[in-house]
């Protein structure tokens, strides 16, 4: 009868070394400080500067950064107990958010929403953006710090149809991304009438109405 093979005892060591060399890909990227950049750590909360204005976040559990000349390094906190999937995955996150900041205080970001329809009109006042969309009275959004808004016509139709182009732009992509769908939600594009606030370059898939599709059929019998 062959005997089992002895078992190998692992040391705590050993398996936080294999875990350290097995973190995640994209969170082991170090990130590039331009020299227009400055950076600063305290505690958990990561904090930069640039041109285009200031960030800053705290990291999440378990990861921590360091910075090395110019540049930032994010790494896992082995002392921290915690499923290696869920580490990796925030190992990942955190260095993807700090990445945003630095390349948004260093060139910005840029979201654009386009209006379409009849009548349909934006106007910038100071911090807030008035909307006429169709309703019985005009729609206002208030423009976070940091965020700036220009309205440009496109291009007009004849029969009073308008396309209107808002660019907004800032350093905080996420804050960007959450006022362009703001503002989308407000009227979104009708499927129908192909009027309405879309994202651009957004798809929208336009369907036939009942009209179209009745005088498109064989009749009865």
């Amino acid at each position: 009868m062959q005997r089992p093979a002895p078992r190998v005892k692992t040391s705590a060591a050993s398996c936080f070394a294999w875990l350290g060399r097995a973190m995640s890909r994209i969170g082991r990227i170090p990130i590039n400080l331009p020299d227009a950049v400055s950076c600063e750590i305290k505690g958990d909360t990561v904090a930069v500067g640039g041109p285009k204005g200031k960030l800053s976040m705290r990291l999440p559990m378990g990861i921590n950064v360091v910075k090395e000349g110019k540049q930032l390094k994010l790494q896992q906190d082995l002392s921290v107990r915690m499923k290696k999937r869920h580490m990796d995955s925030r190992h990942g996150l955190a260095r993807a958010l700090v990445y945003n900041m630095v390349k948004g205080v260093m060139d910005g970001y840029e979201r654009k929403v386009e209006m379409m329809g009849a009548g349909y009109r934006p106007q910038v006042q100071a911090n807030k953006l008035v909307l006429t969309l169709g309703f019985s009275h005009p729609v206002t959004v208030n423009l976070p710090e940091g965020v700036k808004i220009t309205a440009e016509r496109v291009e007009g139709g004849a029969r009073g149809e308008e396309r209107h182009m808002l660019k907004l732009t800032g350093c905080d992509k996420a804050l960007l991304g959450e006022l362009a769908s703001e503002i989308r939600r407000i009227r979104p594009m009708d499927v129908y009438k192909g009027k309405g606030v879309r994202h651009f370059n957004e798809v929208v898939r336009r369907k036939p109405g009942k009209a179209t599709v009745g005088a498109g059929g064989t009749g009865g019998k």
